[in-house]
């Protein structure tokens, strides 16, 4: 086996870790988690949200 055959190889293995990938990511199955993941920084967190309002009318 010489290195041209191992690297052939180590390219179809990355190869087809990519297209996997890609196929987890864009599977039907993933959409409803991914929408949810994608919502999470406009996510408000009341008990935060509460303490930053109460420490603001305390300082001024």
């Amino acid at each position: 086996m010489d290195i041209g055959t191992i690297r052939g190889i180590g390219t179809a293995v990355v190869f087809i870790a990519f297209i996997s990938v890609v196929l987890w990511a864009y599977s039907s199955k993933r959409k409803s988690g991914f929408d949810e993941a994608a919502n999470l920084p406009f996510a408000d967190d009341p008990e935060t949200k509460r303490d930053q309002d109460s420490s603001r009318s305390n300082n001024q």
